[in-house]
């Protein structure tokens, strides 16, 4: 019996590979690089920390204000002693004009820009570009 069980053996010795097998390390290799791809940076070059501002001075007692909502919806109106309701307008344009015909009335009057913190930064500067193109030298932001 001892013959039979050495048959089923084979009677061959094993020889061994000694060879490395890359591929699994290439597959870890690309899903890392994958990884690090896909994952942001930590240090985002657009993020920006803006400083907070302190009241420097009291803002005048009459003034334009023109108001930019979240939804980019737009109102403008005087405060101050002529005070009335701002009036909601549909589109920059008419703000604008309405700007204009305010500032003919009252050329003396500064104009302050409310920007609603998540409202678009791009529109609070285009609004103040347009003032000074209408010569409104006296333009500012109002803050908390």
């Amino acid at each position: 019996m001892a013959s039979f069980s050495s048959s089923l053996r084979g009677g061959r010795k094993r020889k061994f590979k000694s060879e490395i097998n890359v591929v699994p390390y290439i597959d870890v290799m690309l899903v890392l690089l994958i990884i690090f791809m896909v994952v942001p940076p930590a240090n985002s070059p657009s993020v920006i920390n803006l400083p907070s501002a302190e009241k420097s001075a009291l803002p005048p007692d009459d003034y334009i204000q023109i108001v930019i909502k979240p939804n980019a919806s737009l109102s403008i109106g005087v405060n101050g002693k002529n005070s009335a309701a701002p009036e909601e307008l549909p589109n920059r344009a008419a703000v604008l004009r309405r700007l204009r015909a305010l500032h003919g009335e009252h050329p003396e009057y500064p104009v302050m820009i409310a920007g609603d913190r998540d409202s678009k930064y791009d529109e609070v500067i285009q609004l103040i570009s347009e003032a000074k193109k209408m010569g409104i030298n006296r333009v500012g932001l109002a803050t908390k």
